[in-house]
This record gives structure tokens, C-alpha cells and sequence, in this order.
């Protein structure tokens, strides 16, 4: 074999071995963003058919508390590829007002690739409107950090890690940590669908959202009682209408995230309950 033969199947071994490097990493990579898109599905949720917050059962009417810790398994077909956590950290200080401090994480990874994405908000304890919120995202040899500033009263965000300055936002913005928590305040009807205008991004606007049933399940952390909903949001990810994403939330006070199944082109992403923290 001669030099240009040996280069080039040389250069062939290694597009292969890239391409199937890349196969490799797309479930961990889906299940990142996945946690992105749960969450822009969340606010949806709480503000089906225009309906205000409701009191629901925990300390100072709210489903969730300061010290609730959420673990999952996360799963790619029969393999366990991470674990994610959410938590309420604490209640501090933003700009003059007492906000939630909440934290998601998702850790796992395969040989020679990890994942480790950490996304930190800062939501209103009186109204829950988002007032910051930090991305930090780890993949492979890739590191991401973005900061926002979140200015309800003026409709606009500032993305601090960039130099664009204020950009338009909506009115009563949400963010990606500060949905979760909001969709656990409202009711939802089964046969109906919503579509709604509230991620702090515009762009990102509108989320689709389909009740689809009630349904009693079993997971790492228990048997409950569950409403089964299908969210459709502006993606090409889990959440868009290939992905068939269906998300499980608990049908009671308070709201819990059992579980959620997708069906992509590369195979499924399931996350499921392992264990609840409360105070």
C-alpha cells in the first residue's frame, strides 16, 4: 500500500471512529437539553387557560419547599447512563426581592465522554417571575457558561456573558428552572391542549401542550397516582413532534416529575423518580 493509500485509510478509521463517537454521545447530549425543554414546558403548564396559581398544601401555599431535594435515574434504552437532581436550595435576596434559589443537575457519561450541566434560578417568592437564571454546561471538552439578568417590570433580559446588552422579553418571563416549579402550583384538564407565549426568550415561544390522560404508575420512588402530558415546543429535540415525549407529573399537592419516555431517530431517553427530600 502506498503513502496516499495508507493516508487516506488512515483519515477513513478516524471519520469512523468520529461518527461513531458522536453516535455515542447523542443520548447524553438529548438528555441535557431534555432538562432544558422539560422546563420551558413547565410554565406552559402553569398558565393553562389563563389560570392564576393555586394554593396547594405546603409551607406558605406553595407544593414545593426550601430543602426538597428530587433525584432520577436517566436511562438510554436499557442502559443507565446518569442520574439529575433538583433541588430548592434556599430563599435569597435579588435586586431587593426575596427570591427561590433552585438548582438542576444532570451528571453521567459514557468512556471517554461526560456530561455535566448544572442550571441555577432565581424566581420571585411572591409572584415566582424569574429574575436570574445561570447555565453552566459541561459536555465532552465543550464548556458553556451563560448569565442572565431578568428585569419583569421592564419585559426585557440581559444575556451578562455577551456584550448585545437588554433584549425584549414578555410579560410575567420565565426561565428554564423557574417553569418546573410554577407548573407544580396549577391544575390541569385532561383532553385539553394550551399553547402559551411565557419563556423569557420570545423566540422560543410558543409551547404546545396536550393533557393526555390520567394514570397510576410505579417508579424508583413509589407508586402514584399520575396526569400524563404531551409537550410540543420549538425544537429539534426530545420535545418536538418526532421526539413523541410524554411526561408524567404526580396528581396530587405536589406536582412531582415521575418520569418521562421519548422516542428518538438513535433510541429512547427515559427519566425516572429514585428518591424524594423533604424537610
Amino acid at each position: 500500500m502506498g503513502v496516499n493509500a495508507r493516508a487516506t485509510a488512515g483519515t477513513s478509521y478516524r471519520a469512523l471512529g468520529d461518527a461513531r463517537s458522536r453516535d455515542r454521545r447523542k443520548p447524553l447530549v438529548a438528555v441535557a437539553r431534555a432538562v432544558c425543554a422539560a422546563a420551558v414546558v413547565a410554565v406552559a403548564l402553569n398558565t393553562a387557560g389563563g389560570q392564576q396559581p393555586a394554593s396547594l398544601g405546603a409551607t406558605g401555599g406553595r407544593p414545593f419547599v426550601v430543602g426538597e431535594r428530587l433525584t432520577y435515574a436517566v436511562e438510554f434504552g436499557p442502559l443507565k447512563v446518569g442520574t439529575g437532581t433538583m433541588e430548592v436550595r434556599g430563599i435569597e435576596n435579588v435586586r431587593g426581592r426575596e427570591a427561590y434559589h433552585t438548582v438542576f443537575r444532570i451528571n453521567g457519561g459514557i468512556p471517554l465522554y461526560r456530561v455535566d450541566d448544572t442550571f441555577e434560578s432565581w424566581f420571585a417568592t411572591d409572584d415566582l417571575a424569574s429574575l436570574r437564571f445561570h447555565q453552566d454546561q459541561n459536555e465532552g471538552q465543550k464548556d458553556r457558561n451563560r448569565r442572565y439578568e431578568i428585569f419583569p417590570e421592564r419585559r426585557v433580559y440581559d444575556e451578562t456573558t455577551d456584550d448585545k446588552g437588554e433584549q425584549p422579553s414578555v410579560a410575567e418571563p420565565l426561565d428554564d428552572g423557574s417553569f418546573v416549579y410554577f407548573v407544580r402550583t396549577v391544575p390541569l384538564e385532561v383532553g385539553r391542549s394550551y399553547e402559551f407565549q411565557r419563556y423569557f426568550k420570545p423566540d422560543r415561544n410558543p409551547v404546545t401542550i396536550r393533557v393526555l390522560r390520567r394514570e397510576r404508575i410505579t417508579v424508583p420512588a413509589g407508586t402514584f397516582d399520575a396526569i400524563v402530558i404531551q409537550p410540543v415546543i420549538k425544537t429539534k429535540g426530545v420535545f418536538s413532534e418526532e421526539g413523541r415525549a410524554e411526561l408524567w407529573l404526580s396528581d396530587d399537592e405536589r406536582r412531582l416529575i415521575l418520569q418521562m419516555k421519548s422516542r428518538l431517530s438513535f433510541g429512547s431517553i427515559d427519566l425516572y423518580l429514585t428518591s424524594i427530600q423533604r424537610p
